[in-house]
């Protein structure tokens, strides 16, 4: 099997070494004779791309190398395309893609260091952070009490590696749980698991909301003004999912208005965010560059990890876990 993995860059900090794929292979399942090649330049990509079966790379080199148009004839031999990122909603629509060629995502390479941003963004809210961080700014001492997380509500929208281990390390904290997802299937972690068409419903019930949901046609804009206004007054709600589900001016005005108490986002849009954009500004508002879930000192090791079980699977004749279904977008 011929795998090519394509980097963004030499230097690039999750750039994937020779050292971790032999890592990888050594403690993987057996898949018989593998020949690997790295680049990270547009000659090694041409070198390598006409005889590799699989392409290891990430989103934003997919956009530029495979996603052109010219994908069936340029790779031959190409059957899978593994990403390093979880949500592909960036390479969306999915008509670049041959019917014959598997896309997979990279879902289960961020559980842990998700959880603990969740926990952590979830506690900085409980005790006033974001407002303390926006009050230092402006040297203005303002003490406010602060309580602690048992017993209170958290609705997840979003269930899947993110919003899954928010609601482990909520649940562990004495968290009530209330779970959004398309499929209302219960999770271990919920008290309750609603499907999406119950948001409306379940949003009054929250003390805090976090977003952990896919960025597809159906979520785009999930999160609207009118349902943060259906939150409880003094609400929080942390963002870790795409900055185009919620109204983040909404999320702003409510903060000013008091409506909101606190928020922690990951997401923007447009990232990387303008030095003027209101989201810098809002009081209350705490903003984190996209890396909730990016641990450097394992993603990478996880990552070759989820390729190869997949691999195993599939040359064993069964599905793949992280196959996307491009109808879906997830």
């Amino acid at each position: 099997m011929r795998i090519h993995i394509q980097n963004p860059s030499a230097d690039h900090p999750f750039a994937i070494t020779p050292a971790q794929w032999e890592a990888a292979v050594a403690r993987g399942p057996a898949l018989g004779p593998l020949e690997v090649s790295f680049a990270h330049d547009d000659a090694g990509f041409t070198a390598a791309i006409g005889e590799a079966e699989v392409v290891l790379t990430w989103t934003c080199e997919v956009s530029e190398r495979l996603a052109d148009g010219r994908l069936k004839a340029r790779a031959l031999r190409l059957r899978v395309v593994a990403c390093t990122s979880a949500g592909l909603d960036r390479l969306a629509p999915f008509d670049w893609l041959p019917p014959d060629v598997l896309l997979l995502n990279n879902r289960g390479a961020h559980a842990d260091k998700a959880g603990e941003f969740a926990l952590m963004a979830l506690l900085m809210l409980a005790t006033h952070i974001p407002r303390f961080a926006s009050n230092q700014r402006e040297g203005l001492w303002a003490p406010r009490s602060g309580s602690v997380l048992a017993g209170r509500t958290l609705c997840v929208v979003g269930l899947g590696t993110l919003g899954g281990a928010a609601a482990r390390q909520a649940a562990a904290f004495g968290m009530r749980v209330l779970g959004i997802r398309a499929n209302p299937a219960p999770h271990p972690h919920c008290a309750e698991v609603h499907g999406t068409e119950a948001l409306d419903a379940v949003l009054p019930r929250a003390e805090f909301l976090l977003l952990a949901c896919p960025l597809t046609p159906q979520t785009q804009g999930l999160i609207t003004r009118r349902r943060l206004e259906l939150l409880p007054r003094g609400a929080m709600v942390v963002n870790m999912a795409r900055g185009a589900i919620w109204d983040q001016d909404a999320a702003c005005n409510l903060l000013e208005s008091g409506h909101l108490d606190g928020c922690v986002t990951d997401v923007a849009v447009p990232e990387p965010l303008p030095r003027d954009h209101r989201l810098w500004r809002t009081p209350g508002m705490l903003v984190v560059p996209h890396v909730s879930s990016d641990d450097p000192n394992t993603y990478n090791d996880r990552t070759l990890d989820i390729l190869l079980r997949n691999l195993a699977e599939l040359r064993a004749g069964r599905p793949a876990p992280n196959r996307v279904d491009p109808a879906k977008g997830y």
